[in-house]
């Protein structure tokens, strides 16, 4: 068993150790991004699947994606209205993001800030993570921390008592979209729902 108290879990990620914990969509398995290799392998998950950096604030992420400090307009729109949320933007990444998150394409990178205050909580104190959800690669994600904790004895997961505050997750990953230089291309389904024909992003309504 590895389940631990929170200022523990905080620790051990900035300790580089694995971790996981809660978010808004599925638990995310969860590392400092320069020991990224921890999760391909716990996963083993191939190296064309990159991972994404989650942070507790969008302020946090801009500076993997740019150069000269501005942020274009049309990413800062969408993140304004869908951060904190189950959207990842995939963006052109800069010279900051270790190689090991994208091994296969280093020119892009996955960014999302989670709507759930526990895992903001996490995030404000590690930094930027590499995440992704908890499970092995090819199975489904899993959605509760003794699952995480059975599956995965190694990495650190909350105590129960340390969830009695945590709000009920949607289940479904993160919706996941391009930028292609002028316009957004959806590369996956989830959470969140996007409208090609109009470019704008619509919020799923899930019961």
């Amino acid at each position: 068993m590895t389940q631990v108290s929170l200022s523990e879990l905080i620790a051990g990620a900035n300790s580089g150790y694995l971790v996981s914990f809660p978010t808004d969509t599925v638990p995310a398995l969860s590392v400092l991004p320069e020991k990224s290799e921890l999760i391909f392998a716990a996963k083993q998950r191939s190296q064309d699947k990159p991972l994404i950096l989650m942070a507790a604030q969008a302020a946090d992420l801009w500076q993997f994606v740019t150069k000269d400090g501005d942020v274009p307009s049309q990413w800062q729109e969408v993140a304004a209205a869908y951060w904190p949320g189950a959207l990842t933007l995939v963006l052109p990444a800069n010279d900051r993001v270790p190689r090991q998150l994208n091994p296969t394409d280093p020119t892009t990178i996955g960014l999302r800030v989670p709507n759930c205050a526990l895992a903001q909580e996490i995030l404000a104190q590690t930094g930027p993570l590499a995440t992704t959800s908890a499970n092995f690669s090819g199975q489904p994600p899993l959605k509760t921390m003794n699952e995480i904790d059975a599956q995965f004895p190694g990495v650190l997961t909350l105590a129960p008592s340390e969830l009695a505050t945590v709000t009920a997750a949607i289940g479904l990953p993160s919706t996941v979209v391009k930028w292609m230089g002028n316009h957004w291309k959806i590369l996956r389904s989830g959470a969140v729902k996007f409208d090609e024909d109009s470019q704008r992003l619509i919020s799923d309504e899930l019961d």
